[in-house]
């Protein structure tokens, strides 16, 4: 086997790893009566292809505050813990803003130097929180802001990468700031708002990170791989704030995946590739899977 079918077959692996976790997730939530929607680029694959966007490489679930806050609380009463781990938001060894579900003895190395040698880095899903806007678009624009510091201190944190000198500036500013109060502003948004926003979820847009709160409030099913998840009955009119024309197939030769990771083991646990990075410079670049 040449070494691009190798990596089609590791990334359709990847992919079933993936469905795997989902799977879980959805027995949890189900389990727990909470409410969540695949989100993003697994919610416009559901649609579209009825399963992975074929060269996408990751899966984003979404839920509303309220009901995030609750899995958070309550979801190890009913997670397969010896299979599983969920990596919350803000904690010992995770300094991120949003969770993730990760598969244990797995490894999912992704294009930065770990600060916390404990963090977890089996194979995950993302788990983003939608939190309620502010009522008036300078209220809206002030949460933006705070959002990005929020974030900016996580990844310093975390041990974010970057060539660029503007955003090493403004991560070694924010480390001074206290994440707490620019949090409680990020969220501070109000429970009858018309909007919802997920400035703490995957897009850098504030354009494409504001939707009508009645996207989030009404579910419906979609097929994913085979199988029955929840999106949004107003999937049309969020997917055309994400992506616009987005039942358009890009040209082939924009039909790239993230690479989120540098390498992914199925069989062995990231514990065994504690040194694997050492050495390594990364230059980052972003896509829209889009």
């Amino acid at each position: 086997m040449d070494e691009k079918s190798v990596q089609i077959e590791l990334h359709k692996e990847h992919q079933q790893a993936l469905c795997v976790l989902l799977e879980e997730f959805d027995r949890v939530c189900k389990a727990l009566d909470i409410p969540y929607m695949l989100f993003a680029g697994t919610m416009l694959g559901a649609v579209r292809h009825q399963g992975f966007i074929p060269w996408d490489d990751d899966v984003d679930v979404i839920l509303l505050r309220k009901d995030y806050d609750r899995l958070l609380k309550e979801a190890e009463q009913v997670l397969d813990s010896e299979k599983f781990y969920l990596q919350k938001e803000f904690s010992e060894h995770w300094p991120m803003f949003f969770s993730k579900l990760r598969l244990n003895n797995t490894t999912c190395l992704e294009k930065y130097h770990p600060k916390d040698p404990q963090i977890h880095q089996g194979v995950y899903i993302d788990i983003f929180p939608c939190d309620n806007c502010a009522k008036t678009g300078f209220g809206r624009k002030l949460q933006f802001l705070a959002s990005k510091i929020v974030i900016a201190k996580a990844l310093y944190k975390r041990g974010y990468e970057t060539n660029s000198k503007r955003k090493k500036c403004f991560m070694q500013l924010c480390r001074l700031l206290p994440n707490k109060l620019f949090l409680a502003i990020t969220k501070g948004g109000k429970a009858d708002s018309a909007k919802v926003h997920s400035f703490l979820g995957g897009s850098s847009s504030y354009r494409k990170s504001v939707y009508p709160r009645k996207c989030f409030l009404e579910h419906t099913q979609a097929t994913f791989e085979g199988k029955q998840y929840s999106v949004s009955a107003k999937y049309d009119r969020l997917l055309h704030i994400l992506y616009g024309d987005y039942l358009r197939i890009p040209p082939e030769g924009n039909r790239r995946c993230k690479q989120h990771a540098i390498l992914i083991d199925l069989e062995n646990s990231y514990e065994q590739y504690a040194h694997y990075r050492d050495g390594m410079v990364f230059e980052i670049h972003t896509r829209s899977i889009r």
